[in-house]
């Protein structure tokens, strides 16, 4: 027997039976009705152990009947389960006896020094390591938490995106619409603008890879994302590197066209997505290196999520014949083909 062992024995012993006492009489066992159901033989050592482990947590402030009536939810738990589920219904249990938990350490909060740091990992991809202050990090918190919300159902498939990923998209478009703010310093008089430069070959070949200013190297298709937003300037290179055009009045929306657009179709126009317009970018629907125009026959509101959909996948959007956008799924969610609308924005 080793010494874990041992003492798990002599802890099960001093629990299930009355302890001593001087001059007085003998101190109740701490689990009285789990020594019963060990006497019938109807739980293991294993399934004790799991009771008398949560047992040992409960404050001496909450009354015995209360007590005891949850070790009798854990004993006939026990008579069937094992002690992981035992463990389990018994975190839910303290979380009812005990909802404020174990009082802390020191009655005021350390106070943190806010720091952020942008990190390269080897692997290529980026990311933040943050450090926050309590008011910072309630406030980023309540903003995120409503964005980070899973998507509707679409077709009866649910948002597979796990809750960091919603995060993930949430404070994507969180930087959005922040960045696009006028209340916020731009650089030389101009909202932020990122640069994006390709050669022109790789541009009209649909090859290679592009250069995001700041950042490094892209993918060709992250960068055609990235051209269809308002807030990024594309620069072309010829083969010798030399600059052939950075940007073009027509590539960006205006903001006269921005406000049709919101009037038409209200936020993502994707089926089924009820994201606002705050949240969503212009898309060209004939891409700009594909000679598409920038009007409003040729642009659709989408958000992240459904814009990068609609670069990565089979989904089709065209403006119907009245005007309004129809999005046609691929033929293994629809085989006939038939376009569909996003009914969930009202249209004036």
């Amino acid at each position: 027997m080793t010494d874990k062992e041992a003492g798990a024995r002599a802890d099960r012993v001093l629990a299930l039976h009355p302890g001593p006492s001087i001059g007085g009489d003998p101190e109740p066992p701490l689990a009285p009705l789990t020594a019963q159901a060990a006497a019938e033989g109807a739980i293991g050592g294993s399934q004790i152990d799991a009771i008398i482990r949560t047992l040992a947590r409960i404050p001496s402030s909450v009354p015995e009947e209360d007590v005891r009536a949850g070790e009798a939810i854990l004993v006939e738990l026990a008579r069937r389960a094992g002690p992981r589920q035992i463990a389990r219904a018994g975190r839910r249990l303290l979380d009812k006896l005990d909802p404020d938990g174990k009082e802390p350490r020191n009655e005021d909060p350390k106070d943190t020094r806010p720091e952020l740091r942008f990190v390269k990992h080897r692997d290529g991809s980026l990311g933040l390591k943050a450090r926050l202050d309590l008011e910072t990090y309630a406030r980023l918190k309540s903003d995120l938490d409503p964005m980070a919300k899973p998507h509707k159902a679409i077709d009866g498939v649910r948002d597979s995106r796990s809750q960091d990923e919603r995060y993930g998209d949430a404070f994507t478009d969180y930087v959005r619409l922040k960045t696009t703010s006028r209340n916020l310093p731009g650089q030389a008089g101009e909202a932020t603008h990122i640069l994006v430069t390709m050669s022109y070959e790789d541009l009209m070949n649909d090859l290679g890879e592009a250069h995001l200013d700041l950042v490094g190297p892209i993918s060709a298709t992250d960068a055609r994302i990235l051209a269809c937003d308002a807030r990024v300037r594309p620069g072309v290179l010829g083969t010798a590197g030399e600059p052939l055009d950075i940007g073009r009045s027509k590539r960006t929306v205006s903001l006269a066209q921005k406000y049709a657009l919101t009037i038409r179709d209200g936020g993502c126009a994707f089926p089924g997505c009820d994201m606002p317009v705050p949240r969503c970018t212009a898309h060209h629907i004939v891409f700009w290196r594909h000679h598409g125009e920038t009007k409003i026959d040729n642009l659709v509101l989408l958000c992240t999520k459904h814009h990068r959909l609609i670069h990565h996948s089979e989904w089709k959007v065209q403006i119907a014949q009245d005007g309004i956008p129809e999005f046609t799924p691929p033929t293994y969610l629809d085989p006939t083909g038939s376009p569909r609308r996003n009914t969930m924005h009202l249209r004036t």
